[in-house]
């Protein structure tokens, strides 16, 4: 329940059934208090674990009556430090189509921004340096929020509230190409520059989520027999990457289970 826009979802929930409390997160899981009429409470109750965000997973939930405190509101507070922890952060998401929409639009602020993300996709696990998840607990805080994605993370009707690794071209990190010496390779676009290294048949590292991609042109068997013999990796086979399930198709044949996975939020791994 934590990385997955569970403390936002909880928040527009309360909202709508028109409840008072507060939501945060702790070491153990995520606190909720809640109070208001007995009607408004068993609609939350009713619906809490059954409109749950796309990526969230509830293992157990426990539920006890106290005395109410007479709030004002709904809101999300600052992270908890009681209880042992017990959470399961989720693994990195693939990019959800909202995302991909915007990374493709010229008009869009994100457009072709490789670190694009939202509560429902993008990396977890991999940036997390401690819990509860928040972004001073992640590697994101070496990155502080520009105005415009201030508003967004701030903003309960945002698809971005509370999504921790947000950011945008003007505040968050950002592409670059380096030689094998570790010097920065001058270039106006880092992406096509690789390209063109790809082409002439280049090993290339591509620096992703918890790990590196050694990347090579699948169709140049020099370029591929250099991999190999670098790797000592003579005859195993190696992973293809592909633009799409079409592509996919051009090169095998693809069951529906596995055309789900390829599809799915899992792909990144």
């Amino acid at each position: 329940v934590q990385g997955v826009g569970f403390r936002p979802y909880i928040y527009r929930l309360a909202v709508e059934q028109r409840l008072a409390g507060f939501v945060h997160n702790r070491p153990d899981g995520v606190a909720v208090e809640v109070e208001g009429p007995r009607e408004a409470l068993d609609g939350f109750m009713f619906r809490v674990v059954r409109e749950l965000p796309p990526l969230a997973r509830v293992s157990a939930c426990e539920v006890s009556e106290i005395e109410p405190r007479g709030e004002n509101g709904f809101r999300i507070v600052q992270s908890g430090e009681e209880g042992r922890p017990a959470v399961h952060i989720p693994p990195d998401t693939a990019t959800c189509p909202q995302c991909l929409a915007e990374l493709f639009d010229p008009s869009d602020r994100r457009y072709r921004y490789p670190f694009i993300n939202c509560t429902n996709c993008g990396p977890r696990l991999t940036i997390i340096t401690g819990i509860p998840y928040d972004r001073t607990n992640t590697s994101m805080q070496a990155f502080p929020l520009c105005d415009r994605c201030r508003r967004e993370y701030e903003d309960p009707r945002d698809r971005r509230f509370h999504a921790e690794p947000n950011a945008c071209p003007v505040c968050g990190p950002a592409l670059s190409l380096l030689d094998e010496q570790g010097r920065e390779i001058p270039c106006t676009d880092p992406v096509e520059k690789t390209l063109e290294l790809l082409k002439a048949g280049l090993v290339v590292a591509v620096k992703g989520l918890g790990g590196f991609h050694l990347c090579v042109d699948a169709s140049n068997s020099e370029a591929v027999l250099r991999l190999r013999n670098r790797k000592f990796r003579e005859e195993k086979p190696l992973a293809i990457m592909v633009r799409d399930l079409a592509s996919a198709r051009r090169l095998a044949w693809v069951s529906p289970e596995e055309e789900r996975l390829l599809g799915g939020g899992e792909r990144p791994i």
